[in-house]
């Protein structure tokens, strides 16, 4: 299995790292041509505005929503998250993918001093409780019908599925558990 890591900033070998440790190939997706060996995608954390313009200046942007559009499975953790969502509540200056019918709002959490973890079973994800760790966190304020809200925390939902696409405002990355790699890898099979 071959999933590709978009490789411009963020969590990139926390991520490469727990994807080995469950036996995928990984390869770091930083141009075009890159879109066509892989299985599935994770945009990593980071600054959203600036994956934005990167992803925009390399030429990656549309032929990466059009793979999305159909089919390729993706997880966006954090930034990722904000990139894929079709709308902001709070942000202007991201130009994302724009994919996935959720609004997200950008540092719902507060600043990097507001940063916090817990654990929470998640049961579509694991029987067992899953740390996660929320690092100028986002939240999705709104979903359509047609997306299927997979974890909420303190009443915000954190995370979300529809078809194809995954979202998550933790970083499973940052932590030893691989549950939430493990979802996302059975999806692109």
């Amino acid at each position: 299995m071959n999933i590709g890591i978009l490789g411009f900033q963020g969590g990139i070998i926390e991520h490469k790292q727990l994807l080995e440790n469950i036996g995928c190939n990984v390869i770091h997706v930083l141009y075009r041509e890159d879109l066509e060996k892989i299985d599935g995608l994770i945009l990593p954390g980071g600054e959203s505005t600036t994956i934005s313009r990167i992803l925009n200046r390399t030429g990656i942007m549309q032929p990466l929503r059009e793979k999305i559009q159909n089919g390729l499975p993706v997880w966006g953790t954090c930034a990722g998250m904000i990139l894929l969502a079709k709308n902001l509540s709070n942000d202007s200056k991201v130009d994302g993918i724009k994919t996935m019918d959720i609004t997200v709002r950008r540092n719902a959490y507060g600043t990097q001093l507001d940063s916090f973890n817990t654990s929470v079973v998640i049961p579509k994800v694991s029987e067992k409780e899953i740390p996660l760790v929320f690092i100028r966190a986002p939240f999705i304020d709104s979903v359509d019908e047609n997306v299927e809200v997979i974890c909420e925390v303190n009443g915000n939902i954190v995370a979300a599925r529809q078809g194809n696409m995954l979202v998550s405002s933790f970083h499973p990355e940052l932590t030893d558990d691989v549950e939430f790699h493990k979802y996302f890898v059975n999806m692109c099979k």
